[in-house]
């Protein structure tokens, strides 16, 4: 078997978490190699919400500043009603001021990720480079590629999506579907929206619909529905951009004609569908995010329902946490080798400590909210109709309320 090269941290995966976490290591003076299976940068979900934990993190990776200059501060709700369908409520995000200084945008995914390679040195990402197998070599990890070629690293960080090669090397068990799925648009207005920075969201029906502006000219929507409520002669709708606008458009003819808008000048091309998928939150609490020299981070470690908006600003946390733990593994530099790969050992023991409860309690509230949200029946309307004015926006803010902390302790 022979081993074509060699790597101090190997990262799978040059999504967020993979990109954010290789800037991390730059920063520190670190060096390492991010495999990506595709041909290219992968910008799929077309925009995410970032929230305060999340601006915290790109501030640790120093991009965040250019990033708030593309995007709009969101200041509230705008709440729909499920009879009528017109907006008929306001919740500011902080009404109460428990938040000062909160932040709430939504960034063009394409924006984020191209600001992260930007920041990296050349060669860093490694494209069309498929994971096949991980193996053991002593301390070290032996990755196979697709391609017959053999990696060999003393690092190896999972950062390779729901359908993760590296958490089934660790034996996490495989995300499970919540029953639900997201259709997702994106959406330009050449002479400006004119939407004001709130989020525009209905309920109702087994559905949840809302918008948001990422600019004065961009607009992001979302859909989330039981897949069931499409007819069963509908068979190709999942992979038919066509028949899904024209599904959500049936969702939301109630409401008003600026917001039908948002989602009939979407282009085709800017329309996509994902299942959701979620760990069990018991599984994260007690299966092997960390094992010795390999752990998982992103969607990898935390696959979540995107109810709370979530997924990416937990993804952003990760990134710095170990970041900063392998750079106190690596920076306390030792001539004993197997001094190293027990500081390696003892940092990704620390990063798994840090970020098992964080990910348990973000991945459960986030299944709560939405089964809140889009469950049917008397009791969980009116449970929604008290709950969302008064509780929503606070949960959201309480969740985003934490400080991933500097890339240097």
């Amino acid at each position: 078997m022979e081993v074509h090269e060699e790597v101090d941290i190997l990262i799978v995966g040059a999504g967020l978490a993979g990109l954010t976490t290789a800037l991390a290591l730059h920063r520190l003076g670190l060096k390492s190699l991010v495999l990506e299976s595709s041909e290219s940068l992968r910008i799929t979900g077309f925009a995410l919400t970032l929230w305060t934990n999340a601006w915290k993190a790109l501030d640790a990776v120093g991009i965040g500043d250019s990033l708030r200059q593309k995007s709009t501060q969101m200041k509230g709700f705008k709440i729909a009603s499920p009879d009528s369908g017109l907006f008929v409520s306001e919740q500011a995000l902080d009404k109460d001021g428990k938040f000062e200084g909160y932040e709430s945008r939504c960034v063009k995914r394409k924006d984020l990720l191209e600001a992260l390679v930007k920041e990296l040195p050349p060669g860093t990402i490694r494209y069309s480079s498929k994971v096949a197998t991980v193996d053991e070599l002593d301390w070290f990890k032996l990755v196979h590629l697709a391609d017959g070629s053999i990696l060999k690293t003393k690092v190896l960080v999972g950062c390779d999506g729901v359908n993760s090669v590296v958490a089934k090397w660790l034996g996490l068990d495989p995300p499970v579907s919540v029953g639900r799925a997201a259709i997702r648009g994106l959406v330009e207005f050449p002479n400006g929206s004119g939407f004001d920075p709130m989020f525009h969201v209905n309920f109702g029906g087994g559905t949840r619909f809302g918008f948001l502006p990422v600019d004065d000219k961009t607009v992001y929507w979302f859909c989330t529905l039981n897949p069931s409520q499409i007819p069963t002669y509908e068979e190709d709708w999942q992979e038919n951009p066509s028949k899904m606008k024209q599904f959500v458009l049936s969702r939301i003819s109630k409401m008003p004609q600026e917001a039908q808008d948002v989602v009939e000048r979407t282009l085709l091309s800017s329309i996509s569908y994902a299942t959701l998928k979620f760990r069990l939150p018991w599984n994260v609490l007690l299966g092997n995010i960390v094992k010795d020299n390999v752990c998982v981070a992103g969607d990898a470690l935390h696959p979540m329902t995107p109810d709370i908006g979530q997924g990416g600003c937990s993804s952003l946390e990760d990134s710095v946490v170990l970041g900063r733990c392998l750079g106190e593994a690596f920076l306390n530099k030792s001539n004993e080798e197997n001094d190293e790969f027990e500081r390696i050992k003892k940092g990704l023991e620390k990063y798994g400590k840090e970020r098992r409860w964080r990910s348990f309690s973000i991945i459960s509230v986030a299944y709560c909210v939405g089964f809140i949200q889009e469950s049917k029946g008397f009791l969980m309307t009116y449970l929604r109709k008290v709950w969302f004015s008064k509780y929503t926006p606070r949960a959201f803010l309480k969740m985003a309320d934490f400080d991933c902390g500097h890339l240097v302790s």
